[in-house]
């Protein structure tokens, strides 16, 4: 025990000091991406007792040059702007607890990244280990390599550096699914309602995680067999949710969700210009809209309208979508080297920046398929494959993209573990917490086979990316490639 919390407290440290290092060297750094600086005006409209609104006079004079506001659908306040329900309020509200700490000005930025580095990111690690203990059957060693891949994975450390909701979602996801686990060991009403209350702020940060809290309630009903914990968890999540609920709802005059933003993604993962993923062009062509009720309709009206227009992208558009999921992490680096957002950088040196940021999740993805198929068939396993399942059916569906991968990456960072270890567990157990000193053994091979045909899917989407953007990567190579200026 006294050798678990030492390793808990040595791998938060480790964790905190690799990220604090892009975070200092970051200090004069401004913001960028239209996500960003609607997170930050959402947060300085909160700080400054506005409410949640956005687009007041002085931003819209900044956006003014890309984008012309049609002013005339809202009733517009100069001063405070227009109230809005496209974002989840949780993240915003957690910049706006930062901003009220440093101010608003231009220092803001480094006081969030670094609030986001100490609070959201190096936590990741010890609670990876925490999570694996649990459904590793309590293979320390397994636990504590999953835990050192989060600590150093290179985009989680570099991601305290973007204002961006996936910071904090990634933080609740993780925890969630940890206290889950509890409630399994526990089944005590304490854990049960924590776990609907943490579903409910990772709902609040991204109403896309909703699919697995069904899940999650299910699993608890019929895999645990635990109908009073179903049922608290249920209250406990719809609680959480609902005064955010109502506020949308009494705000536009109809029921109305945590967010509105599903008719714009809708709009551009069917976009006949685009593949299912983000595509810069169609992406400004709803924003003039201010007011996110008629947004949200006319996106989800001219989606279906491409739909029937070419019923059969349909299912290629999905998986398309799917494998844009699972890429290499290479986007944000090309985007911000072709904006010349870090000058010239000589080929080899560019090439090594892209196996630093890519190669990590293809080695994390391949272990991960081979220790996927030696977890047991217990009730922790099912609910991490829900978790799975549910967090990706959407982005199947809707919208994707290769960033949206790394919420998962501490789970497959735990399953990948499984493989390096090469332990087996215990099925005989409904919290997978069995003799860690378990011996090894060789896959079956039919455990092999399904490995095998994942990793080859893997390779096969990856090829398929470098091949699809050769070239681009040609022109970033050459001498003129930091100024090539691709959209993101």
């Amino acid at each position: 025990m006294k050798s678990s919390r030492t390793f808990t407290l040595r791998i938060f440290l480790v964790a905190l000091v690799l990220r604090l290092i892009p975070v200092f060297l970051a200090r004069g750094l401004g913001i960028g991406l239209d996500d960003m600086f609607q997170y930050d005006m959402l947060a300085r409209s909160l700080v400054s007792g506005n409410g949640y609104r956005w687009y007041a006079q002085g931003d819209l004079a900044q956006l003014a040059p890309y984008v012309k506001f049609d002013l005339t659908s809202v009733d517009y306040d100069p001063v405070r702007g227009v109230p809005t329900s496209f974002r989840a309020p949780l993240y915003p509200a957690f910049l706006a607890l930062v901003y009220a700490v440093s101010g608003t000005g231009f220092t803001r930025f480094f006081a969030a990244r670094l609030a986001q580095a100490v609070l959201l990111g190096a936590p990741l690690a010890p609670l990876t280990y925490l999570t694996a203990l649990r459904l590793l059957g309590g293979n320390e060693r397994a636990a504590r390599q999953a835990a050192w891949g989060v600590a150093v994975y290179p985009m989680l450390l570099l991601f305290p550096l973007g204002l961006g909701t996936e910071n904090l979602f990634f933080l609740l996801l993780l925890s969630t699914l940890l206290v889950l686990l509890l409630s399994a060991e526990r089944r005590s009403a304490g854990f049960f309602l924590l776990s609907g209350f943490l579903l409910g702020l990772t709902a609040l940060t991204r109403s896309v995680i909703l699919p697995f809290a069904g899940f999650a309630v299910l699993w608890t009903w019929l895999g645990l067999k635990d109908r009073r914990g179903a049922a608290l968890i249920a209250i406990a999540l719809t609680l959480t949710v609902a005064p955010w609920v109502i506020r949308n709802s009494l705000l536009y005059g109809r029921l109305t969700g945590i967010e509105t933003s599903l008719g714009y993604n809708l709009y551009l993962g069917y976009h006949p210009q685009g593949d299912g993923s983000f595509v810069f062009g169609p992406s400004l062509d709803l924003v003039p809209i201010l007011d996110d009720s008629v947004r949200d309709r006319i996106g989800t009206q001219r989606a279906l309208e491409f739909i029937k227009a070419d019923p059969g992208r349909f299912l290629p558009l999905a998986a398309n979508r799917l494998g844009h999921f699972f890429r290499l992490d290479l986007r944000l680096l090309t985007y911000f080297y072709s904006g010349n957002f870090f000058g010239y950088i000589p080929p080899p040196l560019l090439l090594i920046l892209g196996a630093f940021f890519g190669l990590p999740f293809a080695l994390v993805s391949l272990s991960a398929a081979f220790g996927a198929v030696q977890l047991p068939r217990t009730p922790t396993t099912w609910l991490l494959l829900l978790l799975v399942i549910g967090y990706l059916l959407p982005h199947v569906f809707i919208l994707s993209e290769e960033r949206f991968h790394l919420a998962l990456v501490p789970f497959f960072a735990v399953v990948a573990a499984q493989a390096w270890s090469g332990r087996t567990i215990s099925e005989n157990t409904t919290t997978a917490s069995s003799d860690p000193m378990q011996k090894s053994r060789s896959l079956r091979p039919r455990q092999m086979a399904v490995a095998i045909l994942m990793a080859a899917l893997l390779i096969a989407n990856w090829t398929y990316q470098i091949g699809s953007d050769a070239d681009k990567f040609t022109v970033l190579l050459g001498p003129e490639g930091n100024h090539a200026g691709y959209p993101y």
